[in-house]
């Protein structure tokens, strides 16, 4: 970092180590997701330090909307490749997740530390019904801007069945390839652009398809755990859109439903927790890394965690800095635009079949449907932040 700091002219370089701890200002201080992070760019980058200008940010976001990989995350690595190009964009990527990666690496290896003691994780009893409740609002406020009509209703119906009946992670993919394909049919109903040629530099997509591939070989080879981690985390970053609540039922059905590396109380208590962390949801694989290690003492849970978070940042960060570069020409097509309008709604009904599969085995127990009621309830008509019911819900588990 210091080395590409001291290469650059001094004005530039003054402007960069702002950027950059600007970058770590939001890092600490972005609770609530992806919508929520985007005021807060907002707020700074463009209202404060006037980086960009707020169709400049807008578009960005929009690019990084229609693109696999966490939309908050690719959005601010495309701000950093904007002002200061690609070294300054892996700066901009590190500041931003360290600070939630760490968290939940400790919060890994503190439930780890108590379940090796024999100590209860009672007081994280309400954490869990209300991370499901945080899934359900999430679902539900993503299926209002996504479902506009029939063909996409149905869409998100198919996406539920199917990832409720076949519980593995190789249905995820399917679903929002079938979603993407299915809506990409009616482009005639988009409106006509002006085209371009595309000049495309492939040096980003052959990166992104080689690391995907040399994982998998070396996965299937050596059967490593850290290698197959990575390879897990860079399939499910390269396949998931629509943010943190979509590769939640990914990340289940692979680790807890089809692998069992953690059991469902364990996710349960990350998923919520990651909720009071700020910056990236994506951080949840961090913590899910280090549980899957356990086994290999302390120095495997932290290896768990670099491998789980490199491998489901990394996608997303190659693919923005492939597209970015001619996306004006791309967004252009209309089969291109058609084709999200699938994959969102696809994406809708993975988030409701989670919700209902976390949710069952609660159904006999009525406190936690209580909290997951309540839950709903709060985050829909009151403006708490998730961050403080999170911490509210630990404070009760610890004194009840």
């Amino acid at each position: 970092m210091l080395d590409y700091l001291t290469a650059v002219k001094p004005v530039r370089r003054i402007r960069y180590i702002i950027f950059l701890k600007d970058v770590l200002i939001l890092a600490l201080t972005t609770f609530g997701g992806p919508q929520v992070h985007l005021a807060m760019f907002f707020d700074r980058l463009v209202q404060k330090r006037r980086y960009l200008t707020e169709e400049e940010l807008m578009e960005l976001n929009a690019l990084c909307q229609i693109l696999p990989g966490p939309t908050s995350t690719q959005t601010i690595t495309a701000v950093g490749f904007k002002i200061g190009g690609p070294n300054l964009a892996y700066l901009t990527l590190l500041i931003w997740i360290l600070p939630a990666v760490a968290i939940m690496t400790a919060a890994g290896i503190g439930v780890y530390y108590l379940e090796e003691r024999n100590l209860s994780l009672h007081f994280a009893r309400f954490i869990q019904p209300m991370a499901v409740g945080f899934l359900v609002v999430a679902g539900y406020r993503i299926g209002q801007k996504v479902i506009r009509n029939k063909v996409s209703l149905a869409l998100a119906i198919t996406a539920v069945l199917a990832a409720y009946l076949f519980r593995s992670p190789f249905m995820t993919p399917i679903v929002i390839i079938v979603g993407g394909l299915t809506t990409a049919l009616t482009y005639e109903k988009q409106q006509r652009m002006e085209k371009k040629p595309l000049r495309v530099q492939w040096a980003n997509f052959f990166l992104w398809l080689g690391v995907f591939i040399v994982a998998a070989g070396l996965g299937a080879i050596t059967q490593s755990l850290p290698v197959r981690l990575f390879e897990n985390f860079y399939r499910n970053g390269s396949l998931v859109f629509g943010g943190g609540q979509v590769l939640t039922p990914m990340l289940y059905n692979e680790f807890v439903a089809f692998k069992h590396y953690l059991t469902r109380e364990e996710f349960l208590s990350g998923l919520g927790l990651v909720q009071a962390v700020p910056g990236p949801v994506f951080a949840f694989a961090s913590y899910i890394g280090v549980l899957s290690m356990r086994e290999s003492g302390m120095h495997g849970q932290l290896w768990g965690s670099l491998v789980s978070t490199a491998g489901i940042f990394l996608p997303g960060t190659f693919l923005i800095f492939f597209v970015y570069r001619f996306w004006e020409q791309l967004k252009r097509y209309r089969v291109v635009r058609a084709s999200l309008e699938g994959i969102n709604a696809a994406s809708t009904g993975l988030t409701a079949a989670a919700a209902i599969v976390l949710f069952q085995p609660m159904v006999p127990h009525w406190p936690s449907v209580v909290v997951v009621l309540a839950t709903i309830a709060v985050l829909l008509y009151t403006r708490i932040p998730p961050f403080v019911l999170i911490l509210g819900g630990l404070a009760a588990g610890i004194l009840l």
